[in-house]
């Protein structure tokens, strides 16, 4: 079975290309297909690590090794701010902090596209 198949990928008919001379490159002409859910769902299973970063402090390393229990820090974010919330350390949206029963959270209040 080819690769093509195993991806479910609509079939490429010639016709459907034209050449974009700007870039140089091909590009689909006509309807773009309808992406959903269930088109990553191969991908499911893939684990990555989730990072939401409340903020920064850059410390020396003298004050770093005294910092204990019940020690402030402060960080380059205000209360209400805005945090960062990272895929495998790539920037994807923009979120804040919540209380879910007694843990806390994150909800996603933007997403951020990156360009390619």
């Amino acid at each position: 079975m080819s690769q093509e198949n195993d991806l479910n990928l609509p079939p490429l008919n010639p016709a459907d290309l034209s050449f974009d001379p700007n870039s140089g490159s091909m590009a689909r002409s006509g309807p773009v297909p309808v992406k959903t859910a269930e088109d990553l769902e191969q991908v499911f299973d893939v684990p990555v690590t989730v990072s939401a970063v409340l903020g920064s402090s850059r410390i020396a390393v003298g004050d770093l090794l005294q910092v204990a229990p019940g020690t402030v820090l402060e960080l380059d974010r205000r209360v209400g701010e805005a945090i960062d919330i990272f895929v495998n350390e790539r920037l994807v949206a923009r979120g804040e902090v919540v209380v879910v029963e007694d843990r806390l959270g994150v909800t996603m209040t933007e997403i951020i596209k990156a360009d390619r």
